[in-house]
């Protein structure tokens, strides 16, 4: 990256200027966190934020979902009477509903795509059209509005297939089938009984490619791509990769999975011509653009495109993320990234979800949860606030599916496991559970 150009400015914001972070999770957690040791950041607030946010900052009572006229402009007015330079939007849902669109203004940046840029998440058909245009290698698929019709098509699929509600699922809503019996079911799932409620009502089915996944984000300013370290995400609930998908059991940053050579095929193949697609439906995309990528024998293929931090790939990011956020993202967002550089800590993070009993199915809320203090005496060690909340007693309670996000830093990933681990041992709440073996798939037996 080029050094800075002198008396150019990097976006509006100059002086320390509030901030205010939308969303209530643990990736807003560890983003507001990290902010609030900005020399640009004066004070920050949450919406709705959770009681981790509240030690960093202030939540404030506003409707962030669905975005519409009236919370729009509540949260506009917010800002302006409030000081707030800055705006990141956490969430997939308000960016796809076009809140970065309705907050931008000559003095305040906004730290997220607009609408246009957001399709690329909230719609898998949409994003499996453009990067079959742009060239870009992903799995094989086909788009159904009709049930009847992909259930012919599943039926007489021998190979295993992936079914995908084409909407926004909270990242649930992805099947992987091992037949055309499970497929089937699948979806009926998705289309019929719409377990992803209206996230389905177009699915896409596609081919189950076979290797390690692993989570490649960037920073795209419209014009300048910044990919940050690697990391690898955890979906199934249970050890060793079983159990239902989820949002995220866990994650660890870096991944040995990526070297130089893959990288350079990564950015070649899939970063730089997804923003160009993009450019070409005329969208300027600013934010994050996440590739969930599946190293196949042919090499690295696309399995979906987000346009946010990853949750909770952002947690062991800003961990290891050395240098000032704020101005990072303040760059992204005037299109000047190529001003900035960004240095990471060389040791490794590894994060752990604890989560509630049955998630991610049906659970239970308002847990009493004891020992977060006890698992941070470990300086190697913060705890990101989830599904948290506090109860009319003034205590942290569970309000969420995963409630905890355990980020421990280490030497290597055996120790930042085992630090990790350590910490969620001192942490209860009545049906607690995380998995033990984030990071399992590439470290020796």
């Amino acid at each position: 990256m080029s050094k800075r150009t002198k008396n150019k400015p990097i976006s509006p914001v100059t002086t320390p200027t509030n901030v205010l972070v939308i969303g209530s999770g643990g990736r807003e957690h560890a983003l507001g966190w990290k902010l609030k040791r900005s020399r640009l950041c004066a004070q920050i607030f949450f919406a709705p934020g959770n009681a981790g946010t509240a030690k960093v900052g202030k939540n404030i009572d506003l409707a962030i979902e669905p975005v519409n006229t009236k919370n729009a402009d509540a949260i506009d007015y917010f800002c302006r009477h409030n000081n707030v330079g800055l705006v990141v939007i956490g969430p997939e849902d308000p960016l796809s509903q076009g809140l970065a669109d309705r907050l931008a203004r000559p003095d305040r940046a906004v730290f997220g795509p607009v609408a246009a840029g957001a399709r690329l998440e909230a719609d898998k058909a949409y994003s499996k059209q453009l990067m079959r245009a742009a060239n870009v290698p992903t799995a094989e698929a086909r788009i159904f509005t009709d049930p009847d019709a992909a259930l012919s098509y599943v039926h007489a699929h021998e190979t295993p297939v992936v079914v995908k509600a084409a909407g926004l699922a909270k990242g649930k809503g992805v099947i992987v089938c091992d037949n055309p019996e499970q497929a089937e079911d699948a979806v009926k799932q998705v289309m019929i009984d719409k377990a992803f409620g209206d996230a389905g009502a177009t699915a896409v089915i596609e081919e189950r490619l076979v290797g390690q996944e692993l989570s490649v984000l960037a920073l795209v300013d419209g014009k300048n791509i910044y990919v940050l370290d690697p990391a690898q995400d955890h979906k199934q609930a249970h050890e060793g990769d079983t159990g239902p998908n989820t949002g995220g059991m866990g994650a660890y940053c870096p991944t040995p999975l990526m070297d130089n050579k893959i990288m350079a095929i990564v950015e070649r193949d899939i970063l730089v011509p997804m923003v160009d697609a993009m450019k070409r439906e005329g969208v300027e995309f600013k934010g994050v653009l996440y590739a969930g990528l599946m190293l196949t024998a042919g090499g690295p293929k696309v399995l979906e495109f987000n346009t946010r931090f990853g949750d909770p790939e952002c947690q062991p990011l800003m961990m290891r993320l050395q240098g000032d956020l704020m101005e990072i993202m303040l760059a992204t967002s005037a299109g000047s990234l190529d001003e900035v550089s960004l240095t990471w800590d060389k040791r490794c993070c590894c994060c752990v979800v604890m989560a509630s009993g049955g998630y991610p199915g049906q659970y239970e809320k308002g847990k009493i949860i004891t020992g977060i203090e006890a698992a941070e005496q470990d300086p190697n060690v913060k705890v990101f606030h989830a599904g948290t909340t506090l109860n009319k007693e003034g205590q942290v309670v569970t309000s969420g599916g995963r409630v905890l996000n355990v980020c421990a830093m280490g030497e290597d990933l055996a120790e930042a496991q085992q630090r990790a681990n350590a910490a969620c041992d001192k942490i209860h709440f009545e049906g607690a559970f995380f998995r033990r073996d984030i990071g399992y798939r590439v470290m020796k037996k």
